[in-house]
């Protein structure tokens, strides 16, 4: 029985032995090395705890407070405060005299009106003038819109010189048409638009019309034309209607040192007019220009107020000088237009805007004629000294040529 627990004994020893000698045979692998650590940037700031430093490191770089980032934004941007540009008044322009001014436009006026002239003077030159050339120059003259009877006027007189002519040069063709066509343009009527008051006030002037004549704009180089005769102009910006025309008004004015009258848009035109005939004699401007908004003569309403317009200027002191702004282009239409007005206002003088831009040149024979009043100034362009005063004289020559 010893013997067995020996033998026993024995066999555990030995198999212990050898359970040691292989696991000391083994090696243990190094493990790899730690990954080096960095900060998570996204991870809020660590508190910190009791007892550690609160100052800045000392060999940390010291920051400026616009440098400092303020909370839930970005640095305050360091606002640099620019000078205010200086604003320089405009110049004032010095306008184009306006003696012999439509002579000087006589070349833009005939290359419009030459049809007329050179029409009628081919056909008074046939060498027989039977009854189908006088109708023809009848249809010429209707055509330019001359009107029907001063058309029949001008007809009957010349079939009456060209018989007692006999033969017929060119030269007496040309000074017997010139004759006749300065007589149909009443050269005897005063056309000076009247400025010059006789009471102790300016010269009040009322410019009106239809919508798209050019009114505002003719206002503007009317202020022009007196300015260049040494007058001292106020403007009264009445059309209160249409949007920025109290701002091109007064753009006008500026060029010229006329000060503009004004109220805000949509604003009791009357008020305005008023107003400005008012500042004028407080200043003692020479002229007052009020420009009124333009008006469809079907309008029976705004014909009223145009009316009360008149009226109310009239407390201050009497119009002097009221002018019907007319488009050329629009031919007997215009006259139309003409009658309406002359029955709500006594129109006393009337401007005929785009005279170069038709070869209807016999409306001004014909506006005259029918209102008995004279027309006073042309529009022969877009340019700021484009506006003149009418010459019949400058005006026949120009529809008929050298």
């Amino acid at each position: 029985m010893e013997t067995v627990i020996l033998a026993v004994v024995i066999a555990v020893v030995v198999i212990g032995a050898l359970g040691g000698l292989v696991i000391g045979s083994r090696r243990k692998k190094p493990l790899p090395p730690a990954p080096p650590t960095t900060p998570d940037i996204t991870a809020p700031p660590a508190e910190p705890h009791i007892g550690d430093e609160a100052e800045i490191p000392h060999d940390e770089e010291r920051r400026t407070i616009e440098e400092v980032d303020l909370p839930g934004g970005s640095a305050a941007p360091v606002v640099v405060e620019e000078p205010e540009p200086v604003v320089e008044a405009p110049a004032i322009e010095i306008p184009e005299p306006t003696s012999g001014r439509l002579v000087r436009l006589r070349a833009r006026l005939s290359r419009s009106q030459n049809a007329l002239g050179k029409g009628l003077l081919t056909l008074l030159s046939r060498e027989h003038l039977d009854e189908e050339t006088w109708e023809e120059i009848e249809d010429t003259l209707l055509t330019a819109d001359v009107g029907v009877q001063p058309t029949q006027e001008l007809v009957e007189r010349l079939r009456e010189r060209v018989k007692v002519l006999g033969t017929r040069t060119p030269d007496e063709l040309r000074t017997l048409l010139r004759e006749e066509l300065l007589q149909l343009l009443v050269p005897e009527f005063d056309r000076t638009v009247k400025t010059d008051s006789n009471l102790d006030t300016p010269g009040i002037v009322m410019v009106v019309g239809v919508n798209g004549t050019g009114k505002t704009t003719t206002t503007g180089k009317l202020a022009r034309v007196l300015v260049a005769d040494g007058k001292n102009v106020v403007l009264g910006a009445a059309d209160t209607f249409r949007a920025a025309a109290a701002d091109q008004l007064q753009t006008w004015g500026e060029r010229v040192g006329a000060r503009t009258v004004r109220g805000p848009e949509g604003g009791d035109p009357a008020s305005i007019a008023f107003d400005a005939v008012k500042e004028g004699i407080e200043e003692g401007a020479d002229v007052v220009l009020i420009d009124t908004a333009g008006r469809l003569h079907t309008k029976t309403g705004l014909m009223d107020e145009l009316g009360k317009v008149k009226r109310v200027v009239e407390k201050h002191a009497p119009l002097d000088e009221v002018l019907l702004v007319l488009d050329a282009t629009t031919g007997q239409n215009g006259l139309v237009q003409a009658r309406v007005f002359a029955e709500v206002v006594d129109i006393t003088g009337i401007v005929l805007t785009k005279l170069d831009g038709t070869a209807k040149g016999g409306i001004v024979i014909a506006v005259q004629r029918d209102l008995g009043v004279p027309v006073k100034l042309v529009g022969l362009g877009e340019g700021a000294d484009d506006l003149a005063p009418f010459e019949p004289e400058a005006f026949v020559d120009a529809l008929i040529g050298e």
